[in-house]
């Protein structure tokens, strides 16, 4: 039973019937994650003659990727790679030219995206070697970090690298990394009961046909995985941050964020690549990021709001015609209908060193404040007009590191006097100061001796 108010429940049933009728989906299945759990999941259309079930299995096609992506991240967390690292340092054989990890991840590498043999998802796949024999030159059509150029190809060497790190086969490092710990026990590499079959649908007749299933051999790593809508709002709700422990904050934050726009001249951008996962921008500043997934007879969505950590799931057992913006619609819904109550607000301690440096400074002439958040973060914003703003993180050594914003990785100092109170702090070189350019503090270039006039 659903835990959401029977409003939203109307409203997300009708937008999934809606969707199957529309777009003539065979069966589809769609769910909404909130606070780490499946809070309401359904269903339309049917498999074998009945309505599919949380525990039925679609073909995730591209949402693989995370998985492998994410287990790169691991070793990472572990010091065996480094992002900047050449891919050919851990794949010797890997036709991608000088690019790094990150790129690849990234699809920035410049990798073609494509193999040059026959369509991979509709034919059996071989090895390394067969792949290697069917990329022809040019293999990486664009330079490495000058563009977006999504690289299925890109993910079949990222699983390579994890086969030679690891000794075993990718889909057995995802388990040990992920399917394991988080019991997504129904998600695998090949189909096993109950399992929707891959259909294609007649554009101008109400008729489907079967699509073909096998294993993509080299290539799997980029589309392969087969898992129930249970264990895909579990992956949602880790990528939303409940897997304590599995992998570093810091990592899984930068898997998150975008690295390279998927740039389109004349538009606004509305999609990017981050590490592994896709991010998205709803035109007003609303991010939320994941995956999509297209193979042959099936499509899938998943979609996690960055701001409220609800996700969205979608999966079909049809090779086109899934509205892709059925995920951020369930989602916008899930707001609209059943909205997050806002916890009362509290009183916190707030160390001392924190609140020294609240309240109003000057860059300068041009005022900004800064906030405590709390014992361990700060955030600095503009009074009026335009600043430079960020939020910073406590350091150990007493300094304040930029989480974001133009002083993402510079270092807030502050200078304090004898008695504790902060007397100026020094950011990247600029000197702020309780009042503009106050002529006790150590402002570069010093002050007019004549002062205000």
């Amino acid at each position: 039973m659903s835990s959401l108010p029977d409003r939203a429940v109307r409203a997300l049933e009708d937008r999934l019937a809606d969707e199957q009728r529309h777009s003539r989906l065979p069966s589809v299945v769609a769910g909404v994650v909130r606070e780490g759990v499946l809070a309401w999941s359904g269903a339309a259309g049917k498999v074998d003659g009945a309505a599919p079930t949380p525990r039925t299995q679609y073909r995730i096609g591209s949402i693989t990727k995370t998985f492998v992506g994410l287990s790169v991240l691991r070793l990472v967390e572990s010091g065996r790679v480094d992002l900047d690292d050449r891919v050919t340092d851990h794949v010797p054989d890997a036709p991608v030219g000088r690019a790094t990890l990150l790129q690849l991840l990234a699809h920035a590498s410049g990798l073609r995206a494509e193999t040059a043999g026959p369509w991979w998802e509709r034919t059996a796949g071989g090895d390394w070697n067969v792949l290697l024999a069917q990329l022809q030159a040019p293999t990486t059509p664009h330079r490495a970090g000058h563009r977006h150029h999504y690289s299925n190809v890109g993910y079949a060497v990222l699983g390579r690298l994890l086969e030679g790190a690891h000794g075993r086969p990718w889909h057995e490092v995802v388990h040990r990394d992920w399917l394991g710990p988080l019991d997504l026990t129904d998600t695998t590499a090949r189909p096993r009961p109950p399992f929707a079959p891959g259909l294609a649908v007649h554009p101008w007749a109400d008729t489907v046909l079967p699509e073909p299933e096998h294993d993509a051999g080299a290539m799997a790593p980029a589309g392969q995985l087969w898992a129930p809508l249970a264990d895909l709002a579990r992956w949602a709700a880790f990528l939303a941050g409940d897997g304590e422990g599995l992998l570093d904050p810091a990592l899984l934050d930068a898997a998150r964020r975008p690295v390279v726009v998927d740039d389109r001249p004349g538009q606004p951008w509305r999609s990017a690549a981050g590490l592994s996962l896709q991010v998205f921008d709803d035109g007003t500043g609303r991010r939320s990021f994941g995956h999509g997934g297209s193979m042959p007879g099936f499509l899938a969505l998943l979609r996690v709001d960055a701001d409220s950590g609800d996700g969205a799931v979608v999966m079909t057992n049809t090779t086109a015609g899934l509205d892709g913006a059925i995920a951020a619609d369930l989602l916008g819904l899930l707001a609209r209908e059943a909205p997050r109550r806002r916890p009362a607000w509290t009183p916190g301690g707030v160390a001392a060193d924190a609140l020294a440096l609240t309240g109003v400074w000057y860059w300068g002439p041009t005022p900004v404040s800064v906030t405590a958040l709390g014992n361990d973060t700060l955030r600095l914003e503009a009074v009026r007009g335009v600043a430079r703003s960020s939020r910073f993180r406590r350091r150990p050594d007493g300094g304040w590191e930029g989480l974001d914003g133009y002083y993402a990785g510079e270092v807030l100092r502050p200078a304090t006097a004898d008695d504790g109170t902060v007397r100026w702090f020094d950011l990247a070189s600029f000197v702020f100061t309780r009042m503009p350019y106050d002529a006790d503090a150590d402002v570069p270039g010093g002050v007019a001796a004549e002062g205000w006039r």
